[in-house]
């Protein structure tokens, strides 16, 4: 009697059967959209980073904003896509940004909000840069809980101002001051 060693066809089947209900199983707890939203809102946060950084650099340089040739009396608050769109140019051919900056963010500038301060007797220069994340992750980050203009939500009557942290909430963004 010759004993023949490896596994019978039924044992292969059970295993395969195994692995594929595992990778469904995993598949379905990573969630692929909600990655390819953490993706996108990975490198909008880094492009509002950008933005805001380029700003203040140029500001330092110049001693203006790039969207005026006025240091103080530019008392529009939320830039519009024109003024920002011109900044961008400027900031650009002084240096503080890639000559290409536009093309590479070109679909992902229209999420981007820019509010001024101009300095007051009281207070220096602010510009704060938000954007609202799509992902639940980015969402429900601490950070997360300003309006679109860098205006940090309240909580009232009880509940959480944001919807990221209550589905009755607002819309809340993301922003660097």
């Amino acid at each position: 009697m010759k004993r023949q060693k490896g596994f019978t066809l039924v044992e292969l089947l059970i295993v395969i059967a195994l692995l594929g209900a595992l990778a469904i199983g995993l598949i379905g707890a990573l969630d692929p959209f909600e990655q390819l939203k953490k993706g996108t809102d990975t490198g909008t946060r880094d492009l509002v980073n950008q933005v805001q950084t380029a700003v203040l650099r140029y500001y330092a340089t110049t001693n203006k904003m790039p969207w005026t040739d006025q240091t103080t009396t530019f008392s529009s608050t939320n830039l519009s896509a024109a003024t920002i769109n011109t900044a961008l140019s400027n900031m650009m051919a002084a240096g503080e940004m890639k000559s290409n900056f536009k093309e590479i963010y070109s679909g992902q500038l229209d999420k981007v909000f820019v509010t001024y301060l101009p300095s007051s007797p009281t207070s220096s220069v602010e510009v704060r840069v938000c954007y609202q994340p799509g992902s639940k992750s980015f969402q429900v980050d601490p950070a997360t809980k300003y309006d679109q203009s860098g205006v940090e939500n309240t909580v009232t009557s009880g509940a959480t101002a944001c919807k990221s942290k209550d589905a009755t909430g607002i819309n809340c963004f993301w922003c660097v001051q």
